[in-house]
């Protein structure tokens, strides 16, 4: 440890010091005579030290300092000394690590082809030197890439002329798998170094080529090869075996799509993911040919003896149901050969009826079925369900039972999108009662897949959902009960009570169980209860004046303000009715939250959330809410003089943004009968934060709300000559100086930021182009947008799941068709070239981009 500790000490001493160099040069001279010998040291400990004080003084000092450096490594790695050899190898890869891009022009034809031979030499150099060897090569390639965007010419020199015979010789590497073992698998960093390291070091080689326009046609070229290797790493081993035997939920776990475990199974899965989203049709012709040719060879196995063949089979189907998408489109159209029916025929039906099969690949055959419906007729669709449904049985092994509710799932989903669920329907009965059975013999893992699958199931046919809603939501309510604190099942339960409530003949029902589940949650004593239930019930005391003693952290305001603005949402009558003994109403206990939400004493923080609250109150409610209305607003407009935070700032924004669409008059007296902070009308004061923040808005739903409320205002101060809008000028755009340079703090205070003074009208305006240039780039991103995934291409949008929000028709606008008519439009307008003055090149080319 002493070395560990002293190297990196006299290195920065002596290399980063701010001594006179001259009085160093002899001290750094003898450092470098001596140094490399350490690395031939039998103790891996001070080898691996010497390794990286090496690399760092090699940082500094190669070639100038020390040309012969890389001279002495080579020696060594042909010098047959396995200390030697090690020691070399973790200089190279600490030092590639480091090495700048100046520097890789010098190193990559010295490394370069000697990681290659070291890799080819199976026979001379371990496992782990050969692991290293790819490691070093894959960073090097890295750089040399980035280094190609800069200097054109960079890849062509130092990578193309040795990346084929290296790509070729992975290809060997993995064809027979290396059966000598490592004498120290883990090395003094804790890296195992074993074969599956090799193996990694490969497959993250690939991904590597993938990710470099240049190199993607090299790995084209090796695709049939690749899959073909790679099918066979994704076969399951006799460890996994063993584990996912004794451990059902860790079968789950690492078979699950997101699993954080990792393997060479997953890594091989990984990769054929990759290449199949880059390459689709090439990708699929070649895994055709691949599968082909296993499944023969996995029937001359068979043949033989072998009694592994079957392991062949399993890695097949889990290859071709991981990318189904793109098999069953090339065979359909005809640009693959692959008979489809014979291999769900043949072979995935086939091994179901086999009578001593493995669990694990009958329950793979029925995941494999239920990816390729498609492609079945209604008959073999029958058949499998038929064997999925057998397969959920207690005397089934827990691997097959588990396969068949990832089955299930997948008939449900599949035959959902083709609109034939009602193959699925004679089946129900049987697929519900194995579920429950699953539901009451396991948990955690198993528990939420099962429970995963029941929410699917109830959206298959509601008419068998409402009759067997006697057996559904019981299940649910119990497992929300016993496993309130699992946020995954929890989630999972409160899935399905929304595909119940969504059911009409299941509601009624599921209210007489639920709710006296809830309220008796509530009544109970807080030691029986688990303390998040306990804060559930705490905060249904909303409406009694105990909230004047609330608790003023602010998250318990927000959540508690979102919580409240639920009841607001869908119950607003029922609160006003309410009167508590004092004879205050539930709607006056509302305006008190808000006025503690909006309360200037507190943290800018507990108004986060209280413009959805503030706005479904005031939609809600409309008159009813008389001077009350005037309060919350004369509130949000002392909330604003205090806030800060953007998100803050938006919130409370919005609450105007909202009355624009639906009270602009009244909101524009309302603001001009009230001063703001600088004496002036309050309008000013809320255009002026408006306008400034505009652009910083977050939300699809918000940015809606915001951008048709600009037009609204610049429509209306234009068609009513409203001078309160007309008259009123507001901060345009920067001006810069290019002589200033870089802006310094020091710069800041001397020189304070200056900006233009235009109409606000003009503002609005020039904001309107600016959101129509944000939606058209983030509506071309999404298109061009190759979010490949295993099922289907599909681009996942950051959608609102707000129900207020879901309801307002605003939310439905086409934000850049609506933008762009009403540009269109205004373009008509006599001042539309006053206005069309103030813009600048970025604006002028968005109007130009719509034709304008």
């Amino acid at each position: 440890m002493g070395n560990r500790v002293c190297l990196p000490g006299l290195m920065s001493f002596l290399w980063c010091g701010s001594l006179d160099k001259t009085l160093l040069n002899p001290a750094k001279a003898a450092i470098r005579e001596l140094l490399p010998s350490g690395l031939r040291e039998s103790i891996s400990k001070v080898r691996s030290s010497v390794a990286y004080a090496v690399s760092a003084i090699a940082h500094w000092d190669w070639p100038e300092a020390w040309p012969q450096l890389f001279t002495l490594l080579m020696e060594m790695l042909i010098s047959g000394d396995v200390s030697a050899v090690h020691g070399a190898m973790r200089v190279l890869t600490e030092f590639t690590r480091e090495v700048t891009d100046t520097q890789m022009p010098l190193v990559a034809p010295v490394i370069l082809p000697e990681m290659y031979k070291i890799f080819t030499m199976a026979e001379v150099y371990s496992i782990r030197t050969r692991a290293r060897a790819v490691e070093i090569f894959t960073i090097c390639a890295n750089l040399i890439c980035a280094i190609e965007e800069l200097e054109k010419g960079a890849a062509k020199a130092l990578i193309f002329p040795v990346v084929q015979q290296f790509t070729e010789a992975f290809v060997q590497a993995l064809r027979i798998k290396n059966k000598h073992e490592v004498d120290d698998p883990i090395d003094s960093d804790g890296e195992v170094l074993g074969f599956e390291n090799l193996v990694f070091s490969i497959f993250d080689f690939v991904h590597t080529l993938l990710e470099k326009k240049k190199f993607k046609s090299t790995v084209k070229k090796a695709l049939p090869e690749l899959i073909y290797y790679i099918i066979l790493y994704m076969q399951i081993t006799e460890d996994q075996i063993k584990v996912w035997t004794a451990n059902p939920q860790q079968f789950v776990e690492d078979e699950d799509d997101d699993s954080l475990s990792y393997s060479v199974r997953i890594s091989a899965q990984d990769l054929l993911l990759t290449v199949a989203a880059e390459f689709q049709n090439e990708s699929a012709a070649a895994l055709a040919a691949a599968a082909t040719r296993h499944l023969q060879e996995a029937e001359q196995a068979k043949n033989t003896g072998n009694e592994h063949w079957w392991k062949i089979h399993e890695a097949c189907m889990l290859a071709l149901g991981s990318v189904k998408t793109i098999i069953t489109e090339n065979v359909k159209n005809g640009r693959v050969q692959f008979d489809m029916h014979g291999f769900l025929a043949g072979v995935i039906l086939s091994d179901l009826n086999l009578p001593s099969a493995s669990p694990f690949l009958l329950g793979r055959a029925l995941w494999a079925a239920s990816r390729f419906t498609a492609a079945m007729t209604p008959e073999l669709i029958q058949q499998f369900l038929q064997a999925t449904v057998s397969g959920l049985h207690d005397s089934q092994p827990p691997s097959v039972r588990i396969s068949a509710v990832r089955a299930i799932w997948g008939y449900c989903d599949q035959l959902k999108l083709s609109e034939s669920t009602h193959i699925l329907q004679p089946f129900l009965p049987s697929i519900l009662e194995g579920l429950v059975q699953l539901a009451a013999q396991f948990s955690s893992e198993v528990l939420t897949l099962v429970m995963e699958t029941l929410c699917i199931v109830c959206t298959v046919d509601p008419a068998f959902t409402t009759s067997a809603e006697n057996k559904i939501c019981p299940l649910t309510i119990a497992i929300f009960l016993k496993y309130n604190n699992d946020p995954v099942v929890a989630s999972s339960a409160q899935d399905i009570f929304k595909e119940l409530a969504q059911i009409e003949g299941c509601q009624g029902p599921m209210q007489m169980r639920l709710i006296p589940t809830l309220v008796s949650i509530m009544q109970a004593p807080p030691d029986k209860i688990p303390t998040g239930l306990c804060a559930v019930r705490n905060e249904f005391q909303v409406f009694k004046p105990s909230l004047h003693h609330f608790n003023r952290a602010s998250r318990f305001f927000q959540n508690g303000g979102e919580c409240l603005r639920a009841y607001v949402s869908v119950s607003l009558e029922q609160i006003a009715q309410w009167r508590d003994e004092q004879g205050n109403s539930g709607l006056w206990y509302v305006m008190q939250v808000i006025n503690q939400l909006l309360d200037p004493r507190s943290s800018e923080f507990t108004a986060a959330f209280v413009g959805r609250l503030v706005s479904t109150l005031i939609s809600q409610a409309g008159t009813e809410l008389g001077d009350q209305l005037d309060q919350i607003l004369r509130a949000v407009l002392s909330k604003m003089q205090q806030a800060e935070t953007p998100t803050v700032m938006q919130s409370l924004i919005m609450v105007f943004a909202h009355l624009v669409h639906s009270q602009l008059e009244p909101l524009l007296e309302f603001l001009c009968s009230l001063p703001g902070p600088t004496g002036k009308p309050a309008l000013e004061f809320v255009m002026t934060e408006w306008m400034s923040r505009q652009h910083l808005f977050y939300g699809q739903y918000e940015g809606k709300v915001s951008c048709v409320a600009l037009c609204k205002l610049l429509q209306h101060g234009l068609n009513t000559d409203d001078k309160r809008l007309q008259d009123m000028v507001v901060k345009g755009e920067e001006i810069y100086n290019p002589d200033d340079g870089i802006r310094t703090r020091s710069k800041s205070a001397k020189n304070p930021e200056r900006w233009t003074n235009i109409p606000l009208l003009v503002k609005i305006f020039k904001l309107i182009i600016n959101e129509l240039s944000t939606v058209v780039e983030a509506n071309a991103s999404r298109f061009n947008a190759t979010d490949w995934s295993q099922d289907d291409d599909y681009y996942e949008d950051d959608e609102e799941d707000d129900p207020d929000a879901l309801k307002d028709p605003i939310y439905q606008v086409d934000l850049q068709a609506y933008l762009t008519d009403f540009l269109t439009q205004f373009a008509q307008q006599p001042c539309y070239s006053v206005f069309s003055s103030h813009l600048n090149n970025a604006e002028r080319h968005t109007l130009q981009s719509i034709g304008l």
